[in-house]
């Protein structure tokens, strides 16, 4: 027979109701699905209309034209170049990003609990404000002083991804084990030999995972860039589009679609060999 100890032990094992009134993570959701039920009656959805029958029609044929790449090889000669373009503004814009904000992280972080930190507001704004601002935007405003072309489309990548990965490095100093950075203070060594020999070597693999990942964004980005003429694969998608010539856009789209994924296997196989 069950003792009532055994009882009360059941009971406290019982999961808890789905909705408390005490809960507050029930009331942030809540409120997001009220958030979401308004933005659909605010925002004045036609779905009768898209999902009409004329819609439909007109995707079909929209699809059935992408279905057809076009596969010159005097268009397949253009789409090679423009992808190894839009490869190299992305890998120069991230290795660029990465140093600056490699440079920005550290007075934006605090090193240790005493640290006074005395330039982490300051920085923290500038990181804030870099990032800020979408990376087109940061080409339309370069296009002014870079003029067309890459140039403009790598510095856009370069400012924008600094300010992401200055902000993600910061944390990940901040969060790094004290451990041995402490033992080496506490024999006096000066900060600069602390972060390169203890701080550093503890943070390095997120340092390169957090680089790599913002490499795949910035591919993408990089080929959306070249429609404000940032050069690449995006200003040639932008000109086919234009003319309606879905047959080069198709093999555009899927040139892209390869470039992602070649980065994102590059991208996977040095996560793994760092995590050996």
């Amino acid at each position: 027979m069950p003792t009532p100890s055994t009882h009360s032990d059941h009971a406290a094992k019982l999961p808890p109701p789905l909705f408390d009134a005490r809960c507050k993570a029930c009331w942030f959701v809540f409120g997001l699905i009220c958030l979401t039920i308004a933005s659909f009656w605010t925002l004045e959805l036609k779905w009768a209309q898209f999902f009409s029958l004329d819609a439909m029609r007109k995707m079909g044929k929209f699809v059935g034209e992408l279905l057809v790449p076009e596969l010159s090889a005097k268009f397949l000669t253009k789409l090679f170049w423009a992808s190894l373009e839009t490869l190299a503004m992305s890998a120069l814009g991230t290795v660029i990003a990465a140093v600056l904000g490699l440079l920005l992280a550290l007075p934006a972080s605090k090193a240790y609990a005493d640290d006074p930190a005395r330039w982490r507001g300051l920085t923290r704004l500038v990181l804030n404000a870099l990032r800020s601002i979408p990376e087109l935007v940061w080409a339309a405003l370069l296009l002014i002083s870079a003029g067309l072309g890459p140039f403009a489309g790598t510095l856009a990548l370069a400012l924008h991804t600094a300010g992401v990965l200055g902000r993600l490095f910061a944390e990940s100093f901040e969060n790094a084990p004290s451990g041995p950075a402490f033992a080496l203070r506490t024999r006096g060594v000066s900060e600069g030999r602390v972060f390169w020999y203890a701080t550093l070597p503890q943070v390095l693999p997120q340092l390169l995972s957090y680089t790599l990942y913002r490499w795949e964004n910035n591919i993408r980005a990089a080929a959306v860039l070249g429609v404000v003429g940032a050069g690449g694969l995006g200003q040639l998608l932008a000109f086919h589009m234009g003319l309606f010539q879905m047959g080069e856009t198709s093999s555009i789209l899927m040139a892209m679609m390869l470039l992602v994924a070649l980065v994102d296997a590059a991208s996977y196989w040095s996560r793994r060999v760092m995590t050996r």
